[in-house]
């Protein structure tokens, strides 16, 4: 197991603690596995883009969204943050409706950076979107 501690579904929505982007796309947390977390969208007007699809800035949120998280299971919470500092998505094939699934899984887990491939597909199983994101590791109370 790669993360700081045992965390249910339950302590990850947890970390939610205000109204934020998260409640305002319904982004949830799905799966936690050993070593990946899922996490689903859906698509829908909140998520659309002009066109009646799926935003690509939808996407990069979740992603960024999967990373971070991810990474705030592999630290002390108590005592450092993690927090996005670098993400690439490259957007693959458009969804009109249902849901997105984000799949994060670690590429490399430093002391002070974490590096996160996250898989974006389909209710049908279709590759979305592919993203890599680099999350900051730095101690409370540093800046």
């Amino acid at each position: 197991m790669i993360w700081f501690k045992p965390y249910s579904i339950e302590d990850i929505r947890n970390f939610n603690t205000h109204d934020n982007i998260l409640d305002r796309l319904g982004i949830e947390i799905g799966e936690v596995g050993t070593d990946f977390i899922k996490l689903r969208m859906p698509v829908d007007h909140r998520t659309h883009q002009i066109h009646g699809i799926l935003h690509g800035g939808a996407s990069c949120v979740l992603a960024e969204t999967a990373g971070s998280i991810a990474s705030l299971m592999c630290i002390d919470a108590d005592t450092h943050y993690a927090v996005g500092s670098a993400i690439t998505c490259n957007h693959l094939r458009p969804v009109k409706d249902g849901f997105v699934t984000a799949t994060c899984r670690p590429v490399h887990l430093g002391r002070t950076k974490h590096v996160w491939d996250i898989e974006i597909r389909s209710d049908a199983d279709k590759l979305i979107a592919k993203s890599e994101l680099t999350c900051a590791v730095t101690p409370k109370g540093s800046a």
